[in-house]
């Protein structure tokens, strides 16, 4: 049962959301409360952060991918207890000076009431000027109280008094926090199951929350929220298939929320390791390999031949595959000059700059197998990797922009490109995916492959 929710927002990228929300989870799961979690936007790292701080699957609330009553539905649908809902970017960031499908468009469809994180460090005085500027942005801005990062004991009385002038309800701080701090890369945070001795920072994390923030206060404000309308969403079992699903070090980055529509949809999930296991799970009828950093991770990919050739196999006999950026990567004839599955006839290298980093709707060229020619998805790139053939059975076209790009592998039994796909903004995509994988059961002559390996999740 839902009992409240609340959003930690940030003034900018890197002001200490993240880790504002980890001490807040960490602390209210010591205390023995019910718990869920929820990122804004199509971030799959931070939610890894959620998961090892509650236990649960955190999910993903995103205004592009989704209309408010969807995003209404989702929280229903995936809300237990208190629902702490972290915001992307700033508060009012999103696509163009207008910053449509921000994470104010979230708190503003789900009526939530929002704690701005406000970076202290080397800012005073001027702190009471930001809080008054977010809370002037909006006529509704949604903004009630505010968590201070990278204050001190010494300094937080003055800034209290800063926020109670601007309208806010002061929740207190955390300190600097370097031995709990998280590391970033090339494509955001450092994985949660590569962040050396995670458990131990999430609980100093959780001290300090327990020590320095008003942790009644911000349970006394997420039970203001009022109460979400919508019912959780309903599927309809098509039928029971089982799908492996790669899931390591090397490919992490997917949405709780497609594996959960898969297994609505009556699939059972086989993980498998294409980095440790030596073959496909037996007995599956689809293959999902996901995103991640198979770049990081090259030669012990390349040196697992049996793996390599067990997937290009299955594909190669029809399997349903969907395979979205490193999971695209992994089927390329090379990486990085390195050879890989070769399941694409082309070669992909790192360039220098993000790659049509954000937003893209997908409109398909073909029928293929996710859905008919003419139909539309919204999606999400981020990449820094390039292909010298991308494929074309999709055209890609940014929100707010004239131009657009063809991409994607296409056909009646593969989708293979950069875009990530959230189902649930076209839950008729894995309806489809579904449909084929049962077809491909009952239409093959039975398991091709042995399982040699683990298939347990990792996460």
């Amino acid at each position: 049962m839902n009992k409240g929710r609340v959003m930690i927002a940030g003034t900018h990228s890197g002001c200490g959301k993240t880790t504002v929300i980890c001490s807040l989870l960490a602390a209210l799961k010591t205390r023995g409360l019910a718990l869920s979690s929820f990122k804004c936007g199509p971030d799959y790292i931070d939610p890894m952060f959620h998961r090892q701080a509650i236990g649960v699957a955190a999910c993903n609330l995103d205004p592009y991918f989704c209309t408010p009553r969807q995003l209404r539905q989702l929280l229903a649908t995936y809300g237990r207890g208190i629902s702490l809902l972290e915001g992307a970017m700033g508060y009012y960031d999103g696509v163009g000076a207008s910053g449509c499908y921000s994470a104010y468009d979230v708190a503003a469809a789900t009526a939530t009431p929002v704690v701005l994180v406000v970076d202290a460090r080397g800012m005073y005085a001027s702190a009471g000027a930001l809080l008054q500027g977010f809370a002037a942005y909006r006529q509704d801005s949604f903004l009630c109280g505010v968590i201070f990062n990278r204050a001190s004991d010494s300094l937080y009385e003055g800034l209290r008094q800063l926020a109670l002038r601007a309208g806010f309800l002061p929740l207190g701080f955390l300190p600097p926090t370097a031995p709990a701090g998280f590391a970033s890369r090339h494509l955001g945070l450092v994985t949660a199951a590569e962040t050396e001795n995670l458990p131990q920072k999430l609980a100093l994390l959780g001290e300090l929350a327990e020590r320095h923030i008003d942790l009644d206060g911000l349970l006394a404000l997420a039970a203001q929220a009022p109460p979400i309308a919508e019912q959780p969403l309903q599927r309809q079992p098509l039928g029971r298939a089982r799908i492996a699903v790669a899931n390591d070090e090397a490919f992490c980055f997917r949405y709780a929320e497609n594996l959960s529509l898969l297994q609505a949809l009556g699939c059972e999930l086989c993980f498998f390791s294409p980095l440790h296991d030596r073959c496909l799970p037996s007995g599956c009828a689809g293959l999902y390999l996901c995103g991640g950093y198979p770049e990081l991770h090259l030669p012990a990919l390349a040196q697992n031949s049996t793996m390599l050739h067990a997937v290009r196999e299955a594909i190669n006999s029809g399997m349903p595959t969907v395979a979205e950026c490193g999971g695209f990567l992994y089927l390329h004839q090379k990486l990085d000059g390195i050879p890989l599955a070769g399941v694409i006839a082309a070669e992909a290298w790192r360039g220098g700059k993000l790659r049509h980093f954000g937003y893209v709707e997908l409109r398909a060229q073909e029928d293929n197998l996710l859905c008919a020619a003419g139909e539309r998805i919204r999606t999400h790139e981020f990449h820094y990797y390039e292909s010298s053939d991308p494929g074309a059975g999709f055209h890609a076209q940014k929100p707010l922009r004239l131009q657009g790009w063809d991409c994607v592998h296409s056909t009646k039994t593969l989708y293979a490109g950069f875009p990530h796909l959230y189902w649930e903004a076209a839950p008729h995509f894995a309806e489809n995916f579904v449909r084929k994988v049962l077809r491909y059961e009952t239409e093959s002559a039975g398991p091709i492959l042995e399982t040699a390996g683990r298939t347990a999740e990792r996460d």
